[in-house]
């Protein structure tokens, strides 16, 4: 059924804590998500929230906390790329996970579709066209359009109840 659910049947008494929890029993892929701000400066954070979407178009979604530090250039950005990050890649995910460093230092790029910098490692690399912005409470759900996909094949690094994992 789509359309609102009726919620008499539906037990809310948790917190937000509760809540955290148990959204981390869902195994999840590990991403960055890069794009360049207006003055051509590289923007990047680590990412767990990628799924995809449809596969004609080919479309995918992931979202970003209102209170990101790179908020807005993610809202301006026409383009971005999704690199799903490989076993070996733990510090990277970590890196791109902090706030006031500079994510990029040390870290070889290459130039993606409008100008967005492509990290030279990952197991796939998805360059996407922004398509949708949609409210998602306190993050925005950005849809991309998939125009170009990179794979090498590289075994996944993934996340479970708070920790990196190898299949």
């Amino acid at each position: 059924m789509i359309g609102n659910m009726n919620d008499k049947n539906l037990n809310s008494k948790f917190d937000s804590r509760q809540f955290r929890e148990s959204l981390s029993a869902f195994v999840t892929g590990v991403t960055i998500v890069t794009t360049s701000s207006a003055n051509n400066e590289k923007v990047g954070m680590t990412v767990n929230s990628f799924n995809s979407v449809s596969l004609d178009p080919p479309l995918i979604l992931w979202s970003i906390g209102r209170d990101s530090n790179c908020f807005d250039t993610f809202m301006d950005a026409q383009s971005f790329a999704v690199h799903v990050l490989t076993k070996n890649q733990a510090a990277l995910s970590d890196k791109f996970a902090q706030t006031g460093v500079d994510k990029f230092e040390d870290i070889v790029c290459n130039t993606g579709l409008n100008g967005i910098p492509i990290l030279s490692d990952f197991s796939v690399c998805f360059q996407c066209t922004t398509r949708n912005l949609y409210d998602g409470g306190d993050h925005v759900i950005i849809v991309g359009q998939v125009e170009t996909i990179e794979n090498k094949d590289q075994e996944p690094l993934i996340f479970y109840k708070g920790n990196y994992l190898a299949l």
